[in-house]
């Protein structure tokens, strides 16, 4: 067992001793979890670098982790079932999602419990840190990595680092979001290149090395010489994509935040953590949304769901919003929070099972290495129409020439929430996407899709601890024509008046990359060579712009408004003609006749649609208990569901 040693910082009464249900009151212990690792075992030799990683005494690589288990005060009331969740950028995520928590809630070491979800079904919550570049602190959860060495030295190289501003910046760290840099090395100017386009597949054009520098922006406005940032005259344009080239001096090795995630599995398995209490578990569930999803998938990828002794990690596995990418995860000068430089993230595979890639002659599956290793675990994946929107979502169940439906594997489920966004939406929002920087055109979606993710969620646990088989897969197909074209979706809102979509042309895609050839070394030459685009497929749309594939809640099935998975610039942003990425919109429709004819809006007002408030909720409540005997809700949130559709329906009447 490679988790060697767990060391406890705090242990008390979690959410003020509250109890919950039956199971009652938990307990949070929070530590930091050491891990020694064999370099030389075949089980590790996946993890790029790791050969390079100084050894301890006993002949293995040692690193730490920030780890913290939310447990039953009485194991035994629980149902010994806990579940993993990699830290979203270094944010604790699972109790906020599946407890339902405002989203108001501060990010804080003892997570708000929200309705209490997870911890009335007795659930122990395990959360881990595995990102080398987060800043670790009293609530921000990361993972302390080796660096690679040969003869002592740390080893350097070139890598690359993506800009993206949404407002104009004098400046940039040398890191994805406020992470940890990887400094440019000394003398690193020489041979650094800046490059800039103007939208996601657009032209790179350099910049003169005489406008930019290795430096930072004072507060008097005086230009200071700085090894982790990237100063350039005039400042960063929001709306560009810039993209730098340099030589940095050290290469933290990111993949042992995934042998972090194997070998936890083990420790908890185990239950020898005599000092802290924690028991054994029957059942592991890993979870992850949105980054974390995408390392999940890069973990099956991997062949890591066995454990050094051989015995199963994980039983189960929740990827939210991952789409068909991996990420950063495992190659030299990984930067883990980035998604958007086209590398190994971006890189066929795509879908579970095996297929041969017309662009580039491949034939591989993201499943393949595990099927062949075993101890396979079951999957249920969840999508909002973002991860279509960006262009790579339809290529998880449709093949890359765009052809064929895939069928999916016996341990796989995959779900579109239909006409939501990334992250679940609610009234009363700004137009301003906070985690990028970015404001939007129009207001942003507020389709609170938490109660499918929980159903999905709990069906995932039925299957594993009793092999109940989850409902359906429900996504956009091509047998029956709800996967279409971004262009086919873009000429319905065309129609739409007083409404400005972007530019088909300059939406995202997924392209063959070529890397320099050393790609299954983790390394690769950077930019990165883009080659011809894999086809970009979404769900179709009806009149009102609301897509008819996926799992459609009452906001969809009986409308108060046009919601996407997509939303255009602001102007004052930059670049009107592309979109907000990870961000939708929600166009509500008119109250009646007349401000259908004063908007000048081709869809059916509310009066024409609902006789009044109580048809409306009687509408809803039809669609919510359809969704329970289809197995895609639970009956405990029909309610909740409801209340909600009729929120908006209220916001609608009363001009919000």
């Amino acid at each position: 067992m490679a988790l060697v040693h767990f060391e406890v910082q705090r242990s008390g009464d979690y959410a003020n001793g509250r109890a919950f249900g039956a199971v009652g009151g938990y307990r949070q212990i929070d530590g930091i979890a050491h891990f020694a690792v064999d370099p030389s075992d075949p089980k590790n030799q996946v993890i790029v670098d790791l050969p390079l990683a100084p050894r301890a005494a006993d002949g293995r690589v040692h690193f730490q982790s920030d780890f913290s288990v939310v447990m039953p005060v009485d194991p035994d009331r629980g149902n010994q079932t806990a579940v993993v969740e990699l830290p979203n950028r270094g944010r604790r995520r699972v109790v906020p999602m599946l407890n339902r928590v405002p989203a108001s809630a501060p990010v804080r070491r003892e997570a708000d419990c929200g309705d209490g979800f997870l911890f009335t079904h007795g659930f122990t919550v395990v959360s881990l840190g595995w990102q080398w570049d987060v800043h670790r602190t009293e609530d921000m959860m990361g993972l302390q990595a080796p660096l690679a060495e040969r003869d002592g030295v740390p080893i350097g190289g070139q890598t690359v680092v993506d800009i993206r501003p949404g407002t104009a910046a004098s400046d940039w760290l040398l890191a994805d979001r406020n992470h940890i840099t990887l400094p440019a090395a000394a003398g690193a100017e020489a041979t650094a290149v800046l490059l800039r386009r103007d939208y996601e597949d657009g032209t790179d054009t350099e910049i003169p090395a005489a406008h930019w520098r290795f430096a930072t922006t004072s507060a008097t406005g005086s230009s200071v010489p700085s090894r982790c940032h990237v100063q350039i005259d005039g400042g960063f344009t929001p709306g560009k994509i810039y993209h730098l080239v340099y030589q940095t001096d050290r290469a933290p090795i990111a993949g042992v935040g995934l042998l972090a995630l194997r070998d936890t599995a083990a420790f908890l398995r185990a239950g020898q953590c005599t000092a802290a209490a924690i028991p054994s578990y029957q059942t592991l569930l890993a979870w992850g949304v949105s980054q974390t999803g995408r390392m999940l998938r890069h973990f099956l990828y991997l062949g890591l769901n066995c454990c050094e002794d051989g015995a199963r990690a994980y039983d189960g596995m929740q990827p939210h919003v991952a789409g068909a990418r991996r990420g950063a995860f495992n190659h030299r000068f990984a930067q883990p929070s980035n998604q958007t430089t086209p590398l190994w993230g971006h890189d066929f595979p795509f879908a579970d099972m095996a297929l041969c890639d017309p662009l580039t002659g491949r034939t591989a599956g993201l499943l393949d290495r595990q099927a062949s290793i075993g101890m396979l675990p079951k999957i249920i994946s969840t999508d909002t129409a973002a991860e279509y929107w960006r262009g790579d979502a339809a290529l998880s169940h449709i093949d890359p020439a765009a052809t064929t439906d895939l069928p999916e594997m016996p341990n796989t489920r995959r779900y579109l929430f239909a006409g939501t966004q990334h992250v679940a939406g609610y009234l009363g929002q700004s137009r301003h996407n906070a985690s990028i920087k970015t404001t939007a055109r129009y207001d942003l979606n507020v389709v609170d899709y938490r109660p499918l993710l929980r159903a999905a969620f709990m069906n995932l646990y039925a299957w594993v601890r009793s092999n109940k088989a989850p409902p359906a897969s429900c996504h956009p197909r091509l047998d029956d024509g709800t996967a279409v074209s971004r262009d086919e979706v873009l000429r319905v809102f065309q129609s739409f008046p007083a409404f400005t979509p972007p530019d088909a042309a300059r939406l995202p895609f997924v392209r063959a990359v070529d890397m320099g050839g050393e790609e299954a070394q983790g390394v690769a030459v950077y930019p990165a060579k883009e080659g011809v685009f894999y086809p970009a497929l979404v769900a179709a749309v009806d009149d009102d712009g609301n897509e008819r594939a996926g799992i459609k809640l009452p906001d969809i099935a009986v409308p108060v408004a046009s919601h996407t998975g997509w939303n255009p610039r602001d102007p004052e942003n930059g670049s009107s003609d592309q979109i907000v990425l990870m961000s939708g919109l929600s166009l509500m429709f008119a109250v009646d006749a007349a401000g259908q004819a004063a908007g000048n809006d081709g869809r059916r007002p509310l009066s024409a649609r609902y006789r009044n408030r109580a048809d409306y909720a009687a509408q809803a409540e039809t669609v919510a208990a359809q969704l329970i005997a289809d197995g895609y809700l639970l009956a405990a949130d029909l309610q909740i569901v409801v209340a909600a559709a009729l929120e908006r329906y209220d916001a609608v009447c009363n001009g919000q």
